[in-house]
């Protein structure tokens, strides 16, 4: 029997692992205790995915289980023991406007909480292969330093610097930098995950996520962009641009295209702790007044919004995430969704859910 265990099953990139996953695995894992509500309010309730994803996959197991309590853990893990072949660990506290308010819980949730993954996944399934979603934000604020060039809708980098063409890379440095707490967090993980493949030898990849995205978002004000720029101009509701005039430019990446890439790591794994980054990268990214632009487009609605001249401490003025060292890896690979087809799900699937 093969058997994959997914953590933060009923979010964004977990439940499209199960979806992703139920007819490649006998059985799917999913852990999820809907933190997300206790972050960001009921408005952000993932209670109705896990709900779906019940309904809809009859070899997916669900386990309200808190990723911190490694007793309930390590119990998940001896039931199915070496017949975990995979485990992709997606469950985190998201927002590094929220990590402030409330730094134990955030530390606990994304450093502690990878921590007992990986020491459960070393001691009861130690040939598995274990994939973690990181964040750009481990890089801090360094991005903000790079040669930037003012243009009407967006920033954009100086032609000239070699992350013109693919975007940031890997080798960019971690350190010197002002992460937010969620940012130092999110590294003590990525690194813990990069360790134990290291000095275990085990197979474990780090995924570091620009902007994730995808119609099964939970979205709310401080987390999940697309998913809560499109449910406002649906709904009418005010929003509210944090700084750098609404030029800031993101990369975004389909929930499906991300968990694509865990799939064809988990067929070629390798061991040494992989770190890739992982977004839209020059396919699809696009600035805050762009992002605006488009949902109105879609949904033939003028946006309620509004413009901060606060911007959040340690938000990234322009970011793109250079993809070339996974697709060189693994070259069958590629991206599915662009921007207007992203967009046009959450429209879709947000209308479905919640109607205008």
């Amino acid at each position: 029997m093969k058997v994959a265990l997914i953590t933060g099953a009923g979010g964004l990139i977990g439940s499209e692992a199960v979806e992703f996953f139920a007819d490649k695995f006998d059985i799917v894992v999913g852990i999820d205790n809907n933190m997300r509500s206790y972050f960001f309010g009921e408005q952000a309730s993932t209670d109705w995915n896990r709900a779906r994803l019940q309904t809809t996959f009859a070899n997916y197991r669900h386990y309200t289980a808190d990723i911190r309590d490694v007793e309930a853990i390590g119990d998940i893990f001896r039931e199915y023991a070496t017949d975990i072949a995979l485990v992709v660990h997606t469950a985190a506290q998201p927002s590094h406007d929220w990590a402030a308010r409330e730094p134990f819980t955030d530390f606990t949730v994304n450093a502690n909480g990878t921590l007992n993954m990986l020491e459960m996944t070393r001691q009861h399934a130690p040939e598995a292969v274990f994939i973690f979603t990181s964040t750009n934000k481990v890089y801090g604020d360094n991005p903000n330093f790079l040669p930037l060039v003012e243009l009407e809708t967006r920033w954009e980098i100086d032609q000239n610097h070699p992350y013109y063409k693919n975007g940031i890379d890997e080798q960019m440095s971690i350190d010197h930098t002002t992460h937010s707490l969620f940012g130092a967090s999110k590294v003590a993980a990525d690194v813990l995950v990069q360790e134990y493949g290291r000095y275990f030898n085990m197979k474990t990849a780090v995924f570091r996520g620009g902007c994730l995205t995808g119609p099964r978002h939970s979205g709310a004000q401080l987390h999940g962009f697309l998913s809560y720029l499109m449910k406002c101009a649906i709904t009418g509701n005010h929003y509210t641009v944090f700084g750098y005039k609404g030029k800031q430019v993101r990369d975004n990446i389909h929930s499906y295209d991300l968990v694509n890439m865990f799939w064809h790591f988990y067929q070629q794994p390798r061991t040494g702790g992989e770190v890739y980054n992982a977004g839209g990268g020059r396919f699809a990214n696009c600035s805050m007044q762009e992002a605006i632009a488009l949902c109105e487009t879609i949904t033939e609605n003028k946006m309620n919004y509004s413009y901060s001249e606060q911007n959040r401490i340690g938000d990234h003025i322009w970011y793109v995430s250079d993809v070339s060292r996974f697709e060189q890896q693994f070259p069958e690979w590629q991206f599915k969704y662009d921007l207007t087809s992203t967009l046009t799900q959450i429209f879709n699937e947000l209308r479905e859910r919640q109607p205008a």
